[in-house]
């Protein structure tokens, strides 16, 4: 997958920690469990050709998450 810069980027992450940089969008939802203006993050990714491919295929999206606490996440596709 590819890093894209979200429209409406906010700031960055991961950069300063030897990652790859990643811009985020901060965003205000209202989540059932969160509650109303729960503040959240969006990031935009592009798979490659060949992980379009695979997806085609039928094969999943696989979501990795450091450490051993996986906080609520969302996916989606556009925008």
């Amino acid at each position: 997958m590819n890093i894209l810069r979200i429209k409406g980027a906010t700031r960055t992450l991961g950069e300063a920690q030897g990652y790859q940089a990643l811009p985020v969008r901060d965003i205000v939802v209202n989540d059932e469990a969160a509650g109303e203006e729960c503040n959240a993050m969006e990031t935009a990714w592009m798979p490659s050709p060949e992980e379009m491919d695979r997806l085609y295929r039928g094969e999943p999206i696989v979501v990795q998450i450091l450490g051993r606490a996986h906080p609520p996440i969302m996916l989606r596709v556009g925008d």
